[in-house]
C-alpha cells in the first residue's frame, strides 16, 4: 500500500534463502570436540525468526478482524504481508495504519537481522526531530547522536523499532490523508 510491503517481503525472502543455510566453518575455526551428531542443516535461529514473524503478522490480522475469519495464512511466508493487506482492507484507518506499522516494523528487523543497521539513519528521532540515529545492537534500539537529546537521566535517547516504524508510517498516512 504505502511502498513498504515489497522491501518487507523482499528481505524475508532473503532471510528464507540466504540466512537459513547451514553456517560452514572450515579449518582455522578452533578446536573442537569430536562431535556425535551432525549439526542442524541450517540455521535455526533464524528460522525461528521467520516463524515468529510470520505468526505475529497471522495473530494481528486475525485479532483485527475477528468477525469474519481469514482463511488460512499462506505456506510461503514473505506472501504472509500480502494476505494480511487483503484480509483487512476493508477495516478503518486505524487498524490499516497499525497494520502497516507492524509491516514496516518487521521490515526494519528483517533488515537488521541481514545486517543492515543503516535503516535506522533514514528517520529522523522522535523527541528532537534530527537525522542522527545509530543502532546500538547492545540494547537493540535507535540511539539519537545529538548530544542535546537526553532522557532525564542525562542518556541518549534510545527508541525501539516498533517507536520508529509508528512515526515514519503515521507520517504517511497523514500526508495520504492531507493529500486528498
Amino acid at each position: 500500500m504505502l511502498g513498504e510491503d515489497s522491501t518487507t517481503a523482499r528481505r524475508l525472502r532473503l532471510l528464507q534463502a540466504e540466512f537459513t543455510q547451514h553456517e560452514r566453518r572450515g579449518p582455522g575455526d578452533g578446536r573442537t570436540a569430536t562431535r556425535t551428531t551432525s549439526p542442524a542443516p541450517l540455521n535455526l535461529n533464524v528460522l525461528d525468526r521467520i516463524q515468529a514473524a510470520v505468526a505475529e503478522v497471522v495473530e494481528h490480522t486475525r485479532a483485527a478482524d475477528w468477525s469474519t475469519p481469514a482463511g488460512p495464512a499462506p505456506t510461503d511466508a514473505s506472501r504472509v504481508y500480502d494476505w494480511a493487506r487483503q484480509h483487512t482492507a476493508h477495516l478503518d484507518e486505524g487498524h490499516q495504519q497499525a497494520r502497516e506499522t507492524l509491516i514496516y516494523r518487521q521490515g526494519l528487523e528483517h533488515a537488521i537481522e541481514l545486517g543492515d543497521t543503516s535503516v535506522v539513519n533514514k528517520h529522523p528521532c522522535p523527541a528532537c526531530g534530527c537525522w542522527g540515529l545509530l543502532w546500538r545492537p547492545a540494547v537493540q534500539r535507535a540511539a539519537c547522536i545529538n548530544r542535546y537529546c537526553v532522557d532525564n537521566d542525562g542518556l541518549s535517547h534510545n527508541w525501539p523499532l516498533k517507536t520508529l516504524a509508528h512515526h515514519h508510517i503515521a507520517r504517511q498516512f497523514t500526508t495520504k490523508s492531507s493529500a486528498t
